[in-house]
């Protein structure tokens, strides 16, 4: 998961404001201890920061970096053009993060997306979103997380490596595997998900410590990478190659353009996991969106320069041949040892996303149950931790159940282009929201309006087509998964409307 781009000082937009008259208007927090169907203690915001920066940094870098531009080096084969994906990617982020910071001040809930699909396109529209998040969107990448730390972890200990089989158990014509690779995963769940229930403070500092190593890795070998001598030399400026020539293959270009940004989206997917946790920042008008800027903006940097000491260590038929860029580019730039040290790397780097990912996707179910739209256990908050143990519990029991099964990974590349149609429809509740209530005044207002909220509309919407054209079946079976929703949304509804005995 992972964002990158260029870095732009906001200072005008965000005075040291804290929550919005407007988000008081929209009424406290779900599960709070006033206002609330379920009252109780409430979340605690103790996010400063410092934690909003290394929760939007945490949450984005995690393996793709060391090994999406391999597949990337397969559909569009010139660094020139694979740098400017990241680039773009980058941007295109960074034009999500300044229009999510306005909704995040707007609703400094718990619940991010559910809560601005909830709030200005009607309360289906944010179940969906959930139940997809729940069902595949954040447990699918919960488990991908898990099973990445565990093929890493083998390189060390071989126990744990996804080649290790454990169990193959016949089943119809079918058979169940279980590999070392997803017993480390497991293992490394269960772990930060009982940390995650001890408190926020608890959660945050684990997540906080991996996020400096990985910034601190990536910062290290891009650098270094920068100042030994290219093996590679003039890849940037290098003609196009024939088969995405316009004049031989008209289209191919923009084609072969969007099917690689999918890739850096999906190494970018992450940047938006401190609305998720909005709930528990303090001074969400002034902590939320700079955190989101700052964090997304430092992502960008790391990647671009990460990629182009990539390019600088081998071409790009090399790359298109690894697996694990990374590791063949340390290789090439370093010598033989640094090939483990890139592994250590990767294996810090998932577990620190896996402990992001964990603590900011368990905060999305919390609300939905608090609002009678899921399960009404989950709206428990723990009255002496302050956390939401049973939605932790609910997304790691079913985060094993898809680990196990092995059937995550299909899954979750169903709904990649769900996922982006949410964050279209999102962003647009901004002119939406404008629109409604032109004179509530809030703290944070996105930069570059009603510029950066379209384009970034308009480039989901691309990016919809386009994997449309290229990936239907994949698309039509994510969308499916998304209309499973309406009958369950159809059950909760009824349930909370039943009056009580």
């Amino acid at each position: 998961m992972g964002p990158r781009w260029h870095f732009q000082r906001l200072r005008h937009k965000i005075p040291a404001m804290s929550i919005p008259a407007a988000a008081a208007a929209a009424g406290p927090e779900p599960g709070s201890a006033s206002g609330s169907p379920h009252p109780g203690p409430g979340l605690v915001r103790g996010l400063g920061l410092w934690d909003c920066v290394l929760l939007t940094i945490g949450s984005v870098i995690g393996t793709g970096i060391y090994l999406t531009p391999g597949d990337m080096a397969k559909d569009l084969p010139h660094a020139g053009l694979m740098l400017l994906v990241w680039a773009a990617g980058g941007l295109l982020v960074l034009a999500g993060a300044l229009t999510f910071a306005e909704l995040g001040v707007r609703y400094p809930r718990a619940g991010g997306i559910y809560q601005y699909l909830k709030e200005v396109y009607g309360p289906v529209w944010g179940f969906l979103y959930g139940w997809t998040a729940f069902l595949v969107i954040m447990s699918g990448g919960i488990a991908a997380l898990g099973v990445a730390f565990g093929e890493y972890l083998g390189s060390f200990i071989p126990f744990f490596s996804t080649r290790h089989l454990l169990l193959a158990v016949p089943i119809g014509g079918w058979t169940w595997r279980l590999s070392g690779g997803q017993v480390a995963a497991l293992l490394a769940i269960l772990l930060l998900t009982a940390i995650n229930h001890f408190g926020l403070r608890e959660g945050a500092g684990v997540q906080n410590a991996f996020t400096v190593l990985k910034i601190g890795s990536i910062a290290a070998f891009a650098v270094l990478g920068l100042l030994v001598r290219a093996p590679v030399s003039g890849a940037l400026t290098a003609p196009l190659p024939a088969a995405l020539r316009p004049a031989t293959a008209p289209g191919a270009l923009i084609s072969a353009f969007g099917v690689a940004m999918i890739a850096v989206l999906w190494t970018y997917d992450g940047w938006y996991a401190l609305t998720c946790s909005a709930g528990e920042v303090r001074d969400p008008g002034r902590n939320l969106p700079r955190g989101l800027i700052y964090g997304t903006a430092a992502v960008t940097g790391l990647y671009v320069l990460l990629n182009l000491a990539y390019v600088r260590a081998l071409p790009v038929p090399a790359m298109a041949a690894s697996d694990r860029v990374g590791e063949a580019a340390a290789v090439v730039l370093f010598g033989p040892a640094a090939s483990r040290l890139v592994s250590l790397a990767v294996l810090i780097s998932t577990f620190g996303c896996l402990s992001a990912t964990i603590l900011y996707s368990s905060r999305i179910y919390q609300p939905m149950a608090a609002d009678g739209v899921f399960f009404p256990a989950l709206a428990t908050i723990h009255p002496r931790y302050r956390t939401p143990t049973a939605s932790l519990w609910a997304q790691t029991l079913w985060t094993v159940i898809l680990t196990v099964s092995g059937t995550y990974e299909q899954l979750y590349t169903y709904v990649v282009f769900a996922s982006v149609l949410f964050h279209a429809a999102a962003a647009a509740a901004v002119f939406v929201l404008r629109r409604r209530r032109p004179r509530v005044d809030v703290p944070y207002r996105t930069w570059g309006y009603p510029v950066v909220p379209a384009l970034f509309v308009l480039a989901c919407l691309l990016l919809i087509g386009n994997t449309l054209v290229q990936r239907p079946a994949e698309s039509l079976w994510g969308l499916g998964l998304v209309a499973v929703g309406l009958p369950a949304y159809a059950v909760f509804s009824r349930r909370r409307r039943r009056p009580a005995s």
